[in-house]
């Protein structure tokens, strides 16, 4: 019961370290075009979307290796306890 908790605890704190650099750039972006938006008086509210659309996507794709790795390790350990606790009955 142990190693589920302990395995349901990696994987909550790995959706949050895999969720936060898309949620960091889009939030930089956001803050400098808000900025940006602030300082010439623009007062567009969909001029901030466009950007932080493409900030996300754009740290997705240059960290989907990684995130894709973690992802295979964390699912490996996953079925290897599975298994492990499968045999053990």
């Amino acid at each position: 019961m142990e190693m589920f908790l302990q395995l349901a605890n990696d994987g909550l704190w790995l959706i949050l370290v895999l969720s936060l650099l898309p949620l960091l750039a889009s939030l930089v972006v956001g803050l400098v075009v808000s900025l940006f938006q602030a300082l010439t008086q623009i007062q567009e509210q969909t001029l901030t979307f466009v950007p932080k659309i493409i900030a996300t996507i754009l740290v997705i794709m240059i960290t989907a290796g990684w995130m894709m790795e973690t992802l295979r390790e964390f699912a490996t350990r996953a079925f290897d306890l599975m298994l492990k606790v499968s045999v053990m009955r």
